[in-house]
């Protein structure tokens, strides 16, 4: 039998299974060492499900306690509803959804949910000291079927208090003023230092007798009981590690957690981007900031990986070229990096996805985020070729494409090079477009404020879309011809303008940076040009596109535009663009486009079910291999994480 992808489907999502390709192949050393980090990566799970929501825990602990209970019923559509939920709150780390960031509506009652927590032993729900079970009852109820208590967990909305209406447990009891004030005066107070920290990144900002401080993340701190557990698995790591340069930084991740001072985190990234010789790595940490409104606080992830050697050549080739890149890039000479320095691209296999990166990952990833350690060292790219896989193998024969592409040969030029150029496009956005460009000198990084993550996106994006369509691309081997990149022009602008709107609820705005930077893109294109049509043929709405270099010419001049915002830090210009090209949804298109979508009988979100890494020992209790299994189901996984890896309730 061939390995089955597609897994179990519920609510808007669909399970997958991803395979760890050559893993059999990797030394024995290699193997634990991919072993060790992942017990890393699984550990620092509660802190996500925390840093989303402050009561996000306990309410996966109750839910749990009555899904797992054997006396409970199960053939009911009230407890049938609860699974679903449960399964949702599992897959967003927490009670809003992953990519829209609102609320679950429930499927079943709170009548239901209280009768069935007083019929469960209350010694294994998570009660507060002398708390009874109506009143955990009266203080979490509201979370899940009030619409009105948070319902939002990142609220993007422009004129609001962010942090106020934002649900996410970043901030407590700050409000958006009171922390963009402290973090200035921080920057302030250190504005002559060379290598300056991710203010911000490591701590939850809160109030205490009036006083705004941070609760640091680190051992003897916040999330302390969890990061002791991820520091063991690391020094284990350590005993196996590929190299001294690895060892090295390994130990600076250590210390940082350990202190939580940020000048080790500055070290640890540097010495981890310079690490080019490793088979083996891995993500583990406060990185990403989409889930701060303020695009400050990093949400914990963690990535265990194995370089693909035969797909890397594909990267590697980018990445050599990178300075030609940068020289022919149509910005400003001025916002030219003058020297591209230490870009290193490879693809590689997901050996284990944990925190922000599970169950839903991205597909390529460029770190560090400091654009001062960008200009200084470079940045270190990576495509992830098993969940590429596992996506396209999911998506074949859906009848998606023929859905919404326009015509036979538009339709003909997507199943020709839909796949080397989606996956050519990530490596140009992640190798090239992250790593290019420079700050005018005396430029805040943080200048953008709100609007950061989507102008950063689509900076890449641009960046990879301009490059795709360059007869470069053809000289090295990259492209099979000049027609190729049509394919990614029509399927972005597709994308952009049309059918990433299956992820929205009715009613909604945009808010997710990845979907505004797309819409920013395709809307502008559209508006400022006269190549895009929305045409409407038998009451179905497509895009089309009538001259393809044109639209190169389009896609240089936001570049160019997107660019200067960024080098310049032009918060005013960043803002009227996004707001004006990346937010408003065209409410009859989008009805249109989730009636077509529901005929197909599709899941718009797709994550993954992890494989299980199981140790072999020999006699003398020694590890002797590591062996994979794809069998465990995604119920089961879950409620092992929690009783294995449940750190913080």
């Amino acid at each position: 039998m061939g390995f089955n992808y597609q897994d179990e489907r519920f609510a808007d999502l669909q399970m997958l299974r991803y395979r760890l390709n050559g893993f059999e192949k990797l030394s024995l050393q290699q193997k634990k060492l991919v072993y060790y980090l992942s017990k890393a990566t699984l550990f620092g799970r509660d802190i996500t499900f925390d840093q989303f929501g402050k009561y996000n825990l306990r309410i996966r602990k109750m839910l749990e306690v009555v899904y797992v209970d054997m006396n409970m019923p199960h053939d009911n559509d009230d407890f049938k509803a609860l699974e679903v939920y449960l399964k949702r709150v599992w897959f967003s780390s927490g009670i809003h959804h992953h990519y829209g960031c609102e609320k679950f509506k429930p499927g079943f009652s709170a009548e239901y949910l209280r009768e069935a927590l007083h019929q469960v032993e209350a010694c294994k729900l998570p009660l507060k000291s002398g708390e009874t079970i109506d009143e955990m009852c009266d203080e979490l109820f509201p979370l899940i079927f009030d619409e009105e208590v948070m319902p939002k967990r990142v609220n993007q909305a422009d004129g609001e208090d962010l942090l106020l209406t934002s649900a996410m447990n970043f901030y407590d009891g700050v409000t958006q003023a009171e922390a963009e004030a402290f973090y200035e005066q921080q920057k302030q107070q250190n504005k002559m230092h060379d290598t300056p920290p991710s203010y911000g990144l490591n701590s939850t900002l809160v109030k205490e007798n009036g006083e705004v401080k941070e609760q640091v993340w680190k051992a003897d701190g916040k999330y302390g009981n969890t990061i002791r557990h991820i520091i063991y698995w690391l020094r284990k790591a350590y005993d196996v590690a590929e190299n001294d340069k690895q060892k090295s930084s390994i130990t600076l991740l250590i210390m940082y957690y350990l202190t939580g001072d940020l000048q080790f985190f500055n070290h640890y990234c540097i010495e981890w981007l310079q690490d080019k010789e490793s088979k083996i790595d891995f993500i583990n940490g406060f990185i990403e900031v989409y889930g701060d409104p303020l695009g400050l606080k990093g949400s914990w992830e963690g990535l265990v990986e194995y370089i693909d050697e035969e797909a890397t050549h594909r990267t590697q080739t980018i990445s050599q070229n990178a300075q030609w890149f940068e020289d022919h890039s149509p910005v400003d000479s001025r916002f030219r990096k003058p020297v591209v320095k230490g870009v290193s691209a490879n693809v590689i296999c997901a050996a284990m996805l944990g925190g922000d990166e599970y169950p839903a990952t991205a597909i390529g990833i460029n770190l560090p985020n400091a654009d001062w350690i960008r200009a200084a060292y470079g940045s270190k790219s990576i495509t992830i070729s098993n969940i590429t896989d596992a996506y396209n193998k999911a998506s074949k024969g859906s009848g998606f494409k023929e859905e919404f592409v326009s015509d036979e040969e538009t339709l003909h030029l997507i199943e020709k090079y839909g796949d080397v150029c989606d996956d050519l496009h990530t490596d140009l956005h992640e190798c090239l477009g992250h790593g290019s460009g420079q700050l005018l000198p005396g430029v805040d990084p943080d200048a953008l404020k709100a609007y950061s993550s989507t102008i950063e996106e689509a900076r890449a994006d641009l960046f990879g879309l301009y490059y795709i369509a360059d007869k470069k691309l053809v000289e090295l081997g990259l492209v099979p011809d000049e027609e190729a990149y049509k394919s990614q022009y029509y399927t972005y602008m597709m994308n952009g303008l049309m059918t990433q709107l299956i992820r929205i609820t009715p009613g909604n705005q945009l808010e997710e940076a990845h979907m505004r930077n797309r819409a920013l893109i395709a809307h502008w294109c559209y508006e400022n040009g006269d190549v895009i049509k929305l045409v409407k043929r038998e009451g179905k709405t497509y895009v089309e596109i009538s001259d393809y270099a044109e639209l190169r010419s389009l896609i240089a001049r936001l570049l160019a535009e997107i660019q200067r915002i960024k080098s310049e830090g032009d918060y005013e210009a960043a803002r009227d663009l996004v707001e004006r090209y990346a937010v408003k949804v065209d409410a009859e298109l989008h009805a249109e486009v989730l009636d077509r979508y529901k005929k197909l009988n599709l899941a718009p979100y797709k994550g993954f079910i992890n494989p299980q890494l199981m140790p072999v020992y020999d006699e003398n209790g020694e590890i002797s291999d590591i062996t994979v299994s794809y069998s465990e189901s995604y119920a089961h996984q879950m409620l092992r994480y929690s009783a294995e890896y449940g750190t913080l309730i």
